[in-house]
């Protein structure tokens, strides 16, 4: 059943883009630029599976991970992934995405299969180790190789789509974040029901399968390392697409060239150094204000992602049941509305300005927040809606900061370094709320601080209450930001509107 909603809503985005065309491309240059954005887009898409199964395999692991564990060997990984692009976003400017997204690909595919092994050998009993350490280091491994990913298909992207279709593509950017973290947290959790020691009755074939691969005889323990190889494989197979059929521009597609009118129009002939790329974020007031709302929208991203099934876990749910059982679904078609909200309203009302659909977004996130934090342990199901709702905001806030106003204001010779920093400090903000909240909050089973007085709890000691209560703040900062760039464009896009707005008036 979720898969066929997940299947219609990526046949609905596939219709979309074929129907948004407002530079009039021809069919066959629609067709090209869909067989090319289509395999890089679900390889980034199952590399946030290989990504988040860490936060789904977190509940199976049991004495073995606790919460302040998690949020160590989680908050690794985001440090890592965040001051990555300190390296790879110029590497990606001058080896291309095409080389990125295979990177990308292959070094998290080797990766989680090292992390299945050393799950495998600890749960099985075969190695005595705690698993905060080893973890740390190889999750840190896996997200610097994921951190190819973003960057690698935003510079595909700014070759191929103008600053007017940007928008919409920020959507399907959005949309395939969302299908990544459907992959990850319902076919996730599906891949550890499948390997428990007792088999599903009447099982399916692949659920027989998959059981039978990775339980095998003699197996007494719950195969939760399934959770690591299956996206590594799943990664493989895209790695080999990849090679085949992405082009990094539409002239190696053998299409004349695309002016797409962002920062780098009238600049291409340029060479930049790395030092010249980074100086292009760190110099620019106006990109350092896109990393400051993309370091909140982090923290309010992944501090719903990582923590809500985890809280749903230690604080049963029994009112908001059809949320919990169906997280990666609902985390999945909000992430789509949010995505495509907040790029639609760019282009169709704000002449492709980012900032002002933002600003409205993290409002929406601070109240959102607020409805969490009075209403935590009174209505569940009304916290898991304003959880979903924060998500859908905050995928809006992301695809159109480091999908698309990094790139147009980056240009095409700048796109991975401007994209991968400001996407960096996403996961700076993940960093700081997985390392806040899992200390703030009680360990697995315990109820500390989780007092009702008044529908409201007191703050004694760890409480999950302060887990909304951490994300508000930051939603706010985030939307004075956001309103500070409310009318900024790059000037090449300026100077395009300004002219197609003349011949349109002088049109008959």
């Amino acid at each position: 059943m979720s898969l066929g909603i997940v299947a219609l809503c990526l046949l609905i985005v596939i219709l979309l883009y074929f129907y948004n065309n407002p530079l009039r491309h021809g069919p066959w240059f629609l067709s090209r630029r869909f067989i090319n954005w289509f395999p890089l887009g679900m390889t980034y898409a199952f590399l946030y599976m290989g990504r988040y199964n860490l936060t789904v395999a977190k509940n199976s692991f049991g004495a073995l991970m606790s919460n302040e564990d998690f949020g160590l060997i989680f908050a690794a990984g985001t440090g890592v992934y965040a001051f990555s692009f300190l390296v790879n976003g110029p590497l990606v400017d001058k080896i291309g995405g095409k080389k990125g997204i295979i990177i990308a690909a292959l070094g998290a595919a080797v990766a989680n299969i090292a992390l299945g092994v050393v799950t495998w050998l600890v749960v099985t009993g075969r190695w005595h180790v705690k698993l905060v350490g080893i973890f740390s280091a190889l999750y840190a491994v896996n997200m610097y190789f994921q951190s190819y990913g973003a960057v690698s298909i935003i510079k595909v992207k700014a070759n191929w789509f103008h600053v007017r279709e940007r928008g919409v593509f920020g959507a399907i950017f959005g949309t395939l974040i969302s299908f990544g973290v459907y992959f990850a947290f319902e076919w996730g959790k599906a891949i550890v029901d499948m390997t428990k020691v007792a088999a599903i009755p009447g099982a399916n074939w692949l659920q027989a399968g998959l059981h039978a691969l990775f339980v095998p005889e003699g197996v007494t323990v719950d195969a939760t390392w399934a959770v690591f190889f299956v996206p590594a494989a799943i990664l493989l197979v895209w790695l080999v697409l990849d090679v085949w059929l992405i082009r990094e521009t539409p002239e190696a597609a053998g299409f004349p060239h695309l002016d797409t009118h962002d920062a780098s129009s009238g600049h291409m002939h340029e060479e930049y150094s790395t030092l010249d790329l980074l100086k292009k974020v760190f110099c620019s007031p106006l990109m350092l204000m896109f990393a400051g709302v993309e370091l909140t929208a982090g923290v309010l991203r992944n501090g719903i992602m990582q923590w809500y099934t985890i809280f749903a876990h230690d604080v049963k749910q029994p009112a908001a049941a059809s949320i919990v059982d169906n997280w990666g679904l609902l985390l999945c078609l909000f992430g789509i509305v949010g995505g495509f909200a907040g790029g639609l309203i760019s282009d169709k009302f704000f002449q492709s300005r980012r900032g002002p659909p933002a600003a409205l977004f993290c409002a929406f996130m601070l109240m959102m927040a607020a409805v969490m934090a009075m209403n935590l342990f009174a209505l569940p199901y009304l916290v898991g809606i304003a959880a979903l709702l924060i998500v859908a905001a905050v995928t809006g806030v992301h695809s159109l900061m480091s999908g698309t106003a990094a790139a147009d204001f980056g240009g095409r010779k700048a796109t991975a370094t401007c994209s991968g920093i400001v996407d960096g400090c996403v996961y700076l903000g993940s960093s700081v709320q997985s390392i806040c909240v899992g200390f703030l909050t009680p360990q697995a089973g315990s109820t500390s601080g989780d007092h009702l007085v008044g529908g409201l709890a007191v703050f004694t000691q760890r409480s999950w209450q302060w887990w909304p209560i951490f994300l508000m703040p930051f939603a706010l900062v985030g939307g004075i930001i956001a309103w500070r760039i409310w009318h900024e464009l790059p000037a090449a896009t300026r100077k395009y509107i300004a002219e197609h707005e003349q011949k349109t008036a002088a049109a008959p």
